[in-house]
């Protein structure tokens, strides 16, 4: 075993949960490397030493420069606000050290091809945080559908929706302002991950981007939403596959819709992240009076559960795709080898969010050979 210092800059919703998951990934995995939580940076000296003592950091500070300078900082996880996440990573980058960064990754196309340069230039290993593709469920559907279990793939569905704005008296807020915190900048990106994931690269889109909810309480009156509430994209995949995806902050009831459904020649697969330990598989086979869905309850069989669990339907959690995030980042440093997915990786789903945008503009579809 080899201890590796992490750095981690924002102590907030997410710096927590990298947080955990450093602390616990070596325990559970069994990892040749084992993180040492070595500095975490907020905003001021106070929230950073208030980070510091709730997650067993060594120290803290609140210059992000001096924690990816630091020596004893051998690895960065970057949960600070999409504007800084250029100039961390390319900071970060010029040392050598590999960079975790929370998606999306920038607050541009132009960060994203930014930050991708400078990620191969160094060598460094380099992954953008898409954590619910991991899910046990979600790499078993991956593999179902690579082994050809549902045939040829003919249709794919999937939606992001919450409804933590959904109410219109809900105030205004940093998440709405600008289209980097706008549903197409925060929600949009994890499936369209996993549509690249799950059916493979996109060759055109059609996308409508909507704000319903135009003005929202301020301290002096009504403010203006800079940003969107939802979003749809029609798109034909290079493989020819046929898709269609909805993203929304005020799909009323919603509070994790994470879901897809993807149709083959032999079989479907229906998964929603509600349900996280289930995943739904349709076999054209058999006898017509017993076919139907079968639900199948994660357990040992299926990846990345059996260090967790021992019981099949016990299931994992939301904290438990960030420690398996933290595996897969982890091995990428001690093997030197690529890890999926990289900024690249990150760096196509803003090319199409910016493709889907235009076409929302110009009220046609896109090529993302134009993007």
């Amino acid at each position: 075993m080899t201890e590796i210092g992490i750095g981690i800059i924002g102590g907030g919703y997410m710096g927590k949960a990298h947080a955990v998951a450093m602390a616990a990934v070596g325990a559970v995995f069994d990892t040749v490397l084992r993180p040492r939580l070595e500095m975490v940076c907020a905003t001021t000296p106070d929230s950073a030493e208030r980070y510091r003592k709730a997650y067993g950091f060594a120290r803290a500070t609140d210059d992000w420069q001096a924690l990816v300078a630091d020596a004893r900082v051998q690895a960065i996880i970057i949960a600070a606000p999409q504007d800084m996440h250029r100039e961390i990573a390319l900071a970060a980058f010029a040392l050598g050290k590999p960079v975790l960064c929370e998606k999306p990754l920038g607050a541009s196309l132009e960060d994203s091809r930014a930050m991708v340069e400078a990620a191969e230039t160094s060598g460094a290993v380099n992954m953008v945080a898409f954590n619910y593709i991991r899910t046990p469920a979600s790499q078993y559907a991956r593999q179902l559908i690579a082994e050809g279990t549902i045939g040829d793939l003919t249709w794919f569905r999937g939606e992001h929706t919450e409804d933590f704005y959904a109410d219109p008296d809900s105030p205004a807020s940093w998440r709405t302002k600008g289209m980097s915190n706008g549903t197409m900048g925060d929600l949009a990106p994890h499936m369209i991950n996993a549509a690249l994931a799950l059916v493979g690269p996109i060759a055109q889109v059609m996308g409508e981007v909507e704000t319903v909810h135009q003005t929202r309480p301020g301290a002096g009156g009504p403010e203006q939403v800079t940003n969107d509430d939802q979003a749809q994209i029609m798109c034909r995949f290079e493989n020819g596959v046929m898709g269609h995806m909805y993203f929304s902050r005020i799909a009323t009831g919603r509070k994790m819709g994470y879901a897809y459904e993807i149709t083959g020649t032999k079989g479907a697969i229906r998964f929603d992240q509600e349900d996280q330990n289930a995943l739904w598989l349709y076999r054209a086979e058999g006898p017509g009076a017993t076919r139907g869905f079968t639900k199948i309850l994660t357990g040992p069989a299926h990846p990345d559960y059996l260090s967790f669990c021992q019981g099949p339907g016990h299931g994992t959690g939301y904290q438990d795709q960030i420690i398996i995030e933290a595996k897969d980042f982890l091995t990428a440093i001690e093997t030197g080898q690529p890890v999926w997915p990289s900024f690249r990786d990150g760096m196509e789903v803003n090319r199409i969010i910016a493709a889907a945008l235009t076409s929302s503009a110009r009220k046609r579809w896109i090529s993302l050979t134009s993007v």
